[in-house]
């Protein structure tokens, strides 16, 4: 059985478009991320749109809004029943599906395969990456696209982790949760060179609205796989895809340096 994840959970679920409207706007790495999405979809989405670890349907619903109506999944089933009661609330009825992005399959096949912000990061072994990447060739159409983030291993944030416990906890961030009371979260985050995994936990507290006291806390696991640009052009390269740009950022900055975001867009051999 697999190990739960930091998305795995009921409570992070419901609060997390919450917490990442807060997150992304104290952080610089995220501006234009849906409309890179949107752009890709209408260019390359004719024969349809799948968009993988599609967790509270951040992507999926500003595709509909935007009259792309595309399928979803996500290894998530709270994150799948969060998006599905979204997409109803705003009159969309989307095609939404619990599934590991290793061996979903679907009726149809699509031309356009997204799996946005550090989705495939969260595929912890080189095997799950061949894994996902074959699975997800499988259900493209001859030259079909897909496009994936990685992050740029960073040495010196590299060496901090390394020397970091699951219990060294820093600050993150402040947000107002779905029961109207302020949680605030932290994060210990470690990194083995070996495995090239960054783990740790994330931190929720809880505060009581009168004098700030934490009245609860909760610790949720997180995992995920730092992939260096070689590395990938050689599992992209095994698994039967062709690299056709790689930003470095979703204004489409270049990719010619050390990047936060890494963006991957490929295409299908056939």
């Amino acid at each position: 059985m697999k190990p739960q994840d930091l998305h795995d959970f009921k409570d992070v679920a419901q609060n997390y478009d919450l917490y990442l409207d807060v997150m992304y706007k104290n952080e610089d790495n995220h501006s234009g991320f849906l409309d890179f999405y949107l752009d890709f979809a209408r260019q390359y989405g004719k024969d349809g749109v799948i968009d993988i670890a599609c967790g509270t349907g951040a992507v999926l619903l500003y595709l509909a809004e935007n009259g792309i109506i595309a399928d979803g999944t996500d290894l998530s089933e709270e994150m799948c029943r969060v998006a599905d009661e979204k997409a109803k609330a705003k009159g969309f009825k989307l095609n939404i599906f619990p599934a590991n992005m290793t061996e979903f399959r679907s009726e149809k096949k699509y031309s356009c395969a997204i799996i946005a912000r550090s989705g495939f990061m969260h595929l912890t072994t080189p095997e799950l990456q061949r894994a996902a990447l074959l699975n997800i060739r499988e259900n493209l159409v001859d030259s079909g696209m897909l496009t994936f983030n990685t992050f740029d291993p960073y040495p010196v944030f590299q060496t901090e982790q390394m020397n970091t416990k699951d219990t060294d906890y820093s600050f993150r961030l402040e947000y107002t949760n779905t029961q109207g009371s302020r949680e605030r979260i932290y994060n210990a985050i470690s990194y083995d060179p070996y495995t090239q995994i960054m783990s740790g936990n994330w931190k929720f507290e809880t505060l009581d609205d009168f004098d700030g006291h934490v009245i609860s806390e909760r610790i949720r696991p997180l995992a995920m796989r730092q992939t260096y640009r070689q590395e990938m052009k050689y599992l992209l390269e095994l698994t039967g895809y062709e690299i056709v740009n790689v930003y470095g950022g979703y204004n489409k900055e270049s990719a010619d340096h050390l990047a936060k975001n890494v963006i991957w867009c490929v295409r299908k051999n056939s």
